[in-house]
């Protein structure tokens, strides 16, 4: 093989089988995506400011509304406030891969010897470890007011965020290569989803008092199953067939995710 030859084929980008393979390519991008994570923990700290918010102003009214102790108030609310953190945290993913492809790092990546899929798939399960850990402290904080998670539950919560999250993650990312550099469409059609999907969930406030069209929107809304779901878990309560809904919605929203996704960064240029 001349110079020439080997130069083209280390650059040439890599859309079928890679090297390594697709597991080692995900676990790089993996990685590499983690690293700023790692050297920078107070990103963490500071994206819990929202959900800190709602959990310490919006749950005294809560409490206050209800009459119930603030435990009770608190097993049905913090678990609205797990899935808030995702809903966030995830949902805006897409701008991290936007300011990239705006500064030509992306475009670096995409010569890369990778496979496309693995710039997806590591990109969307990189969002799992900041949203456990998240999760676990926004628990920590609450346990001290009166709520008492059930271990098993809380696992088993844990594991269902993260798929969720590795679905919502992989749509904005999706959303981000197809907007590319108007970053005024990016945020709009993300805003224009993220509240109704949030609202017509019953994450804040129940949906039992709404109006009925509101009730039946919240039926076909996998964000509200997946809210049911930690309640229902959170509460000890795993058989409950809202638990088993929670995981349909999860897998089928991260199955189209990934897929939507994969599919966006096979075509990116």
């Amino acid at each position: 093989m001349t110079t020439t030859e080997k130069s083209a084929a280390e650059t040439a980008p890599t859309t079928g089988a890679p090297r390594g393979g697709v597991a080692r390519d995900v676990w790089n991008v993996l990685t590499r995506e983690l690293r700023p994570v790692v050297r920078d923990p107070f990103t963490l700290i500071f994206s819990l400011v929202q959900p800190l918010v709602f959990l310490g102003l919006f749950a005294p009214l809560l409490v206050g509304q209800s009459g119930e102790p603030t435990g009770e108030t608190l097993r049905w609310f913090v678990p609205g406030v797990l899935v808030m953190i995702v809903l966030f945290g995830t949902g805006a993913v897409g701008s991290n891969l936007q300011y990239e492809m705006m500064t030509g790092s992306h475009e670096r990546t995409l010569v890369a010897p990778l496979s496309r899929s693995s710039l997806l798939v590591g990109r969307a399960l990189k969002e799992v470890a900041p949203i456990i850990v998240q999760a676990l402290l926004i628990v920590a904080i609450s346990i001290p007011f009166g709520f008492t998670p059930d271990p098993v539950g809380l696992v088993v919560g844990l594991a269902l965020l993260a798929v969720f999250s590795v679905g919502l993650g992989s749509l904005s990312y999706a959303l981000a290569l197809a907007t590319k550099n108007r970053e005024w469409l990016f945020w709009g059609v993300q805003q224009t989803l993220i509240f109704p999907l949030l609202i017509l969930s019953g994450m804040l406030l129940p949906l039992d008092a709404g109006p009925s069209w509101m009730r039946a929107v919240a039926t076909v809304n996998p964000v509200s199953w997946v809210v049911q779901a930690e309640r229902a878990l959170l509460a000890g309560d795993l058989g409950a067939g809202a638990v088993l809904w929670g995981w349909v919605s999860a897998l089928v929203l991260a199955a189209a995710g990934l897929a939507v996704g994969i599919r966006a960064m096979r075509r990116s240029s």
